[in-house]
């Protein structure tokens, strides 16, 4: 243009910008339109639409609202094009908020919102697990006679399944299939997921049937479901067979799998963990041998006179201290309070919160604190209130046999740790610690293991 004498004006720059967008070539769009605000060139709505597009799929949800502010202030009026790009980039930000505000807005600017729009809108809320705004939306679309599609149906299903929605999911889905809609293998899932979450067994295997009936063949997501169904229902053998078709399927059983089949055996009779104990084995040989570990010890403890259980249980856990397995001390401890040979250590009052030490050896007494302390971190995370005083009670730690009792040892950890605790002159074997301090503590903690990570 310039060598024809012609400078770029407003139209040149927003057509420009708008090319380059749509043709992927980011750097070169943003280039130009940094270029046209130095120059003063007044941009339209289209050019807007394309850079707030642009951020949106690069996954900077605040560069879109900063474009949009800029557009604001430059005195271009949004269109509908850009308020349903910016429903969808909030709605994939999570800020259900927002997505409310420009609804809103384009209410306000006497739009008429549009397919796009409402599916936006329930794409956002359906994310955010917005239940009641999810199925207003839902409500007003079937008003509007506007048409659904699979993927809408299944997002609000989604959603139903992580909120538990049961009657409201059966009435969508029936909705769907009557509409002439023909559910798929995501459909079936969120549907077999909220039948296994409620126990409801033969609604899941109803479903199930049914799915196979359509053509489609469960996933590993649905296999997770079928046995968390099976096994609040106590269906063992149900469970293995699940478990079983993994294989027939070729699907490998992923960590969520696993973890939900550690969560069957926790309500499995103990006459029937060995089949699942095979099972784990096979999923993950690392985790079936720590399951089998477990089930071992608890033989272990099981078989010897109760005098010397605990005894049994302190060595043991030391040891894994000794040879810094940490975790394994901590499946250990949990172990030993499963099966009470370790009882009280934990206790609550309103004005106190106390670790009851003095019956376990160091190792063991380390590993109880740092659960405690972990416990303690939860609790501040989930917004709750520690009471006014914290204590860690060790007993008069000067055992005769021994050169440097629990006391000792447990308060050299302490400073180790930088904590507040500090020995009581009043009370022997007993370190305290304020409710203020003991906040103060665990925040830094927290900071410092995020630096860490």
């Amino acid at each position: 243009m310039p060598s024809f004498g012609l400078e770029p004006d407003d139209v040149t720059f927003s057509t420009m910008i708008d090319s380059y967008g749509r043709a992927g070539n980011v750097e070169k769009a943003l280039c130009l339109y940094d270029r046209a605000k130095t120059g003063e060139w007044r941009l339209d709505a289209t050019t807007f639409s394309t850079l707030i597009r642009i951020y949106k799929v690069a996954g900077n949800f605040d560069g879109c609202l900063n474009v949009y502010e800029e557009m604001k202030a430059l005195g271009v009026k949004p269109n509908l094009v850009i308020y349903n790009i910016l429903l969808d980039a909030m709605g994939r930000a999570k800020r259900p908020w927002q997505v409310k505000k420009f609804y809103q807005d384009i209410i306000d600017s006497r739009l008429s919102p549009s397919f796009v729009t409402y599916a936006a809108l329930l794409h956002a809320y359906g994310r955010a697990r917005y239940g009641d705004d999810a199925f207003k939306i839902y409500r007003e679309m079937k008003e509007k006679g506007l048409g659904f599609n699979v993927v809408l149906y299944n997002s609000i299903l989604a959603m139903c399944a992580d909120l538990g929605h049961v009657e409201k999911a059966v009435e969508i889905f029936e909705d769907m299939k009557s509409s002439g809609i023909k559910p798929d293998s995501w459909t079936f899932s969120s549907m077999i997921t909220i039948f296994s979450c409620c126990g409801e067994v033969s609604e899941a295997e109803n479903t199930l049937n049914e799915m196979f009936e359509a053509g489609f063949q469960p996933n590993i997501f649905i296999l997770t479901s079928l046995i968390q169904c099976y096994g609040k229902a106590q269906r063992i053998d149900d469970v293995v067979k699940t478990f079983n078709r993994n294989f027939e399927l070729v699907i490998t059983p992923d960590d969520r799998f696993c973890g939900c089949l550690l969560n069957v055996m926790t309500q499995t009779p103990n006459e029937e963990l060995s089949k699942l104990v095979k099972c784990v084995e096979r999923a993950n040989p690392k985790l079936g041998y720590v399951v089998k570990l477990l089930n071992e010890a608890t033989d272990l403890f099981d078989s010897i006179s109760t005098e010397v259980k605990k005894a049994y249980c302190n060595c043991l856990i030391d040891l894994c201290i000794k040879l810094n397995m940490l975790e394994r001390a901590c499946e250990l401890l949990d172990l030993g309070l499963t099966l009470e040979i370790y009882t009280n250590i934990m206790s609550r009052t309103s004005t106190q919160w106390s670790l009851n030490l003095k019956s376990l050896f160091p190792g063991a007494a380390m590993t109880a604190l740092l659960i405690w302390m972990n416990d303690l971190s939860k609790v501040l995370e989930a917004g709750e209130e520690l009471p006014p005083l914290l204590g860690i009670n060790t007993g008069h730690g000067k055992h005769k046999y021994s050169e440097k009792g629990l006391a000792n040892v447990l308060e050299s950890y302490l400073k180790e740790l930088n904590s507040p605790f500090h020995e009581a002159p009043d009370k022997v074997g007993w370190f305290l610690t304020t409710k203020v301090a003991a906040e103060s503590w665990l925040e830094s903690r927290k900071s410092t293991d995020a630096v860490a990570a």
